[in-house]
Parts: structure tokens; sequence; C-alpha cells
């Protein structure tokens, strides 16, 4: 059986290849990009990094920074009127997942027009008009490698996944001296959603032999460097290893898909404004050790890839070898459970069912090993409280 690859057309990768992007632009024939980025970008100086590479080369260009964390309908709305101002026949996505989904969603309205409700799963758009040139600042969303982008509807509490071949990024310069300045907590949370979707893109039902191949060499990045970009932020060799096993991780799920971790994550996120990566951890631990029986042998290619199990042990041992690394692995991160980072108990619980309902809607939990019913999923989402 075959399967579809998507990949951006331009991929430059290494330290440095930020500066490469006037080259990129004239590969794609583009001369008028739209900065889509946030105020971060722009206090950190890295907007005035790239207006500078353009400058040089005499190409105009705007920035639109107001984009949000955990993108909303209103922001992307905002956007689009920023694109819908001038004659702009590129963007450029600056920034962590945010900006870079913002971007993507921008891109496509800025082309078809609607709402982006309009394209939320199961439709699929496959085509676009105007180029997108991503420049991840974390290691950790993938989202300039992947098909995906995720836009929180406010009125609805419910966080959208939009999908197809349309929302592949033209090109991604993919370089990691921009994730030196990220605070312990953003490398924290964006390191772990890597990590899950390396995981979750190897045990998919989905998954392929390009994907497992990404998958696999993903967590061997990941797992041994995640610790040390947490306690020390200037160790570079972590930190390339970790942005490169943050793409090869993106690749691997737009191939294969996420399962039940990310099906569970966005309404946590939707609902009580947990940040993505976040999320992630607070499910992994419990998801994974619900999930193992569903495919005991994947499960256990992840503990040795990740270093836990000599080959020599069986499985059933890696994966609990796998079920202990996550729970350490929460803890050396400081990751808090929903009760430490604030969210009350009763407006959790009431919303519980509702969120199962979402999650199901997603389509990510009928990809996992082991697929949950309704009342499952609401034991889970019980059982992460505390």
């Amino acid at each position: 059986m075959s399967y579809q690859v998507y990949l951006p057309k331009i991929m430059e990768v290494g330290g440095g290849a930020s500066k490469k992007i006037t080259e990129v632009l004239r590969k794609l024939g583009c001369q008028r990009p739209l900065i889509i980025t946030d105020k971060v970008m722009l206090e950190l100086g890295y907007v005035a990094a790239i207006g500078e590479e353009l400058n040089f080369a005499d190409i105009p260009f705007d920035v639109f920074a107001d984009t949000v964390p955990e993108p909303t309908v209103a922001s992307i709305v905002a956007g689009v009127h920023q694109f819908h101002t001038d004659r702009y026949d590129s963007i450029i996505a600056l920034g962590g997942g945010s900006p870079i989904d913002s971007a993507k969603a921008i891109g496509i309205l800025g082309s078809y027009g609607g709402e982006i409700r309009d394209y939320k799963f199961p439709c699929s758009v496959d085509e676009k008009k105007i180029p997108v040139i991503a420049i991840p600042t974390t290691a950790g969303t993938g989202s300039e490698v992947t098909r995906f982008t995720i836009i929180t509807d406010d009125d609805a509490g419910e966080k959208m996944l939009c999908v197809g071949a349309g929302f592949m990024p033209d090109a991604a310069l993919i370089d990691y001296q921009l994730t030196l300045s990220l605070p312990s907590r953003v490398t924290a949370d964006t390191g772990i959603d890597a990590l899950t979707h390396a995981i979750e893109a190897y045990v998919s039902s989905k998954a392929n032999a390009f994907s497992d191949s990404q998958a696999l060499s993903a967590m061997r990045l990941i797992a041994p460097s995640l610790r040390r970009v947490y306690r020390d932020s200037d160790d570079t060799e972590a930190r390339e290893n970790m942005m490169l096993g943050s793409t090869l991780a993106g690749i691997a799920f737009s191939a294969a898909s996420v399962a039940l971790v990310h099906g569970m994550s966005r309404p946590i996120g939707a609902n009580f404004h947990v940040p993505h990566g976040l999320s992630n951890a607070m499910l992994l631990p419990k998801v994974t050790e619900y999930s193992i029986s569903g495919n005991i042998p994947k499960y256990a290619d992840c503990a040795r890839a990740m270093g836990l199990a000599e080959s020599h042990i069986s499985d059933d041992d890696a994966c609990l070898m796998l079920i202990v690394e996550l729970i350490q692995l929460n803890m050396a991160l400081d990751v808090p459970t929903l009760s430490e980072f604030g969210v009350e108990k009763e407006a959790y619980l009431s919303l519980c069912p509702t969120m199962a309902d979402q999650a199901l809607a997603s389509g990510s939990p009928s990809n996992n090993p082991r697929v949950p019913n309704r009342a499952t999923l609401i034991e889970l989402y019980q059982n992460i409280w505390a």
C-alpha cells in the first residue's frame, strides 16, 4: 500500500538558516512579503534581524505583530484585514507555533475568503495561492512542516483542527540559534509537545514506514536533550538536537497524524487556556499508560529509541520503563497538574463530558492504538485532575 508525504518545497536547516530568507523569497518568485509574528519577536529583535536581511536586498515588507498565543478566530480576522491592505505576494511566519499557525490560516483566508470555521476538519484544503515561509523560534510544534493548523473558536469553546496540503508552508528555515533565548517554561512545554508528536506519530494507526523513520529519529534526538536545554538554555548542542528533533517529529505526525493525547489536549486548552504543550505533558503519562496494551511492541520501540531500554529488555518491561520516564520527565520539567495550574475543580469536572465530545469530534482519538469510548474519555479527563 502506498501513502502520501507532504513537505515544504524548500527546507534550510541549521545555524544561520534564517539568514537565507531573501534567497528563498527569490526562489519562490516573491517580492512583497508580510511578516506575521507576535510582540515577543519584536522585543527580542528577531523581526528587526529578518527586516535587515530584507532591507539589504531592497525587498519591501510590512509587519503584522498581533498574533496571540493559542490563536483565535478574532486574531485571524485581524491578520486577514492587514493582508488585504496591500498587494502582498507572500507571508513570512516568524515565531512559535501560534504565529506560524496564524500565518497558515491567514494565507488560506487571504487566498479564498470566508471564515476559518469554513475550513475546519473534516474539510480538507488542498491548494493555496499565497506562499508561506515559516521560520520557527521554538523547538516543539513542528508547524513549519505540517499540513495542519489549530485555531480557537472562543464562542464555541473549541479548538478547530484545519487540515490539507494547502496549510503546508512552501519553505521552512529551521535555525536552532533562534531558540537560544527561550525561557525555560516555553522550552519545556514545546519540547514535550515535540516528544508527544513523535510518540503519537509512531503508534498512530495511520503510521507508515516513512513516518516511523522520522518519529524514531526524533525521539533519539529529543529524549536525551530535553532535560539539558531546560537546565541550561545555552547548551547549543542540545538546542540543535531539539530543533531538528522537533522538525522530524512534525514531519512524522504530518504523515501519520496524532492520536489520543492531542485529541484530549485541545479541549483543555480551549476551555481553560492551558498552553498546548503543557496540556500535552499533563496528559502524556496517563494516556500512554492507558494506550500501551493496544500496541505493546511499538511503545517498547519508543522506550528503546529514547534510550530507556536495551534491546534485550522485554517489551513489557520496556513499556513500564517508558511510563516511569514520562512521569519522571514531568517532575524534572516542573510540569504542574491542572489543580496546581489553577483550574477550578468543579468547573473542570463539569466540562469533562463536553471535552470528551470535542475530543472525539476531532478524529484524533480514532488513530490511537487503543480507541476509547466517550465514558472512558470522561474517566481519563477526571483522572488527570491531580
